[in-house]
């Protein structure tokens, strides 16, 4: 079968496997409703209400969890452009059309659910969190706005599409688990642990689809591959003050460049035999050597990062030894 085959092709190729994976997904999801995980019996009216406004005395959660829900809420919260982003390059017709609208669905009680147990628990200013999502859903969202480089590479393409997401699926699924870990809270653990559930069946979905495409069109594919994976940021990338939040997160144990390489990066890559496979030819098998560099690059950086959380959390440790100190200082001069 010729390579170069156009998006219309490859949707008509592939309308069969989605077919199947459709009906795969509809007889492996679990339907579960948001308002079964949120503890209703915690929450209190605000002042519009004659309640109490928010104070940060009343949030549980430790920074790391705090600032990990906001962003996994936040990123939830440009659903629209995702709806778009999957709309465009896959079509409304057919088993496409319906897929768009099924996980568009499944993804919409993600945020209403998140939203829900975080102002029921006072664990976030409700205020600043409202303003965020204005601000997040307004700048929207496009992979395309990852990438650098000349025009070619801003032109998405239903290989772009549907192998980002694999990636951003599985991603966003391991970030949602961790930080319900870090919540410490068994209400949060479970919510999350249910979404992450949904977000691994939408994982499979596009990752099998991918798969597919590999088979049809393998070198088309690997151009796909490489830019997407050498490129890839997180859709929560244009959350406001996001690298400071990245480094929180990331110093938490929930999503950091370990955690991206061995449980989001690599998994994909063997699923899909990537450095096994010998239909890769001309300038897709040069592309697979470069990406093999790339995910050595990316093992570097990895060691690169746990040096440098450790000289933090070093440092962390040593403010926190002072503050003990000085406040035993002050307490014992105030008991002689």
């Amino acid at each position: 079968m010729t390579e170069e085959l156009s998006d219309l092709q490859l949707l008509h190729e592939l309308e069969p496997v989605v077919e199947k994976q459709i009906n795969r997904h509809l007889s492996m999801r679990k339907d579960w409703n948001p308002h079964d995980y949120i503890p209703w019996s915690d929450g209190k009216n605000f002042y519009a209400l004659g309640g109490q406004e928010w104070d940060p005395e009343q949030s549980k959660l430790s920074e790391v969890a705090r600032i990990a829900m906001i962003t996994n809420l936040l990123t939830e919260d440009n659903l629209p452009s995702y709806h778009r982003e999957i709309a465009m390059n896959f079509s409304m017709d057919g088993p496409w059309g319906f897929w768009v609208n099924r996980w568009t669905a499944e993804e919409n009680r993600h945020g209403i659910a998140l939203r829900d147990y975080l102002l029921v628990t006072r664990a976030i200013d409700p205020i600043e969190l409202e303003e965020l999502r204005v601000e997040q859903v307004t700048r929207g969202f496009s992979p395309g706005q990852n990438l650098q480089g000349g025009d070619e590479l801003f032109a998405q393409s239903l290989f772009d599409s549907v192998i980002y997401v694999t990636f951003q699926e599985l991603a966003t699924r391991v970030s949602h688990r961790n930080t319900g870990r870090a919540c410490n809270d068994t209400v949060a653990d479970q919510l999350l642990g249910r979404i992450s559930a949904d977000e691994n069946l939408h994982m499979i979905f596009y990752r099998d689809v991918s798969a597919a495409g590999m088979e049809i069109a393998p070198n088309q594919a690997m151009k796909s591959l490489h830019k997407i994976l050498t490129n890839f940021k997180m859709p929560g990338y244009t959350i406001p003050d996001f690298r400071r939040k990245a480094v929180v997160i990331a110093t938490g144990g929930v999503y950091d460049p370990r955690i991206h390489l061995d449980d989001i990066v690599m998994p994909v890559l063997k699923k899909w035999r990537i450095f096994e496979r010998e239909d890769f030819t001309g300038e897709g098998a040069k592309l697979r050597d470069e990406l093999a560099k790339h995910v050595e690059e990316l093992e570097e950086t990895c060691e690169k990062f746990e040096i440098a959380k450790e000289r933090r959390l070093e440092r962390e440790r040593k403010v926190a030894e002072k503050k003990a100190m000085k406040n035993l200082l002050v307490s014992s001069s105030a008991a002689g």
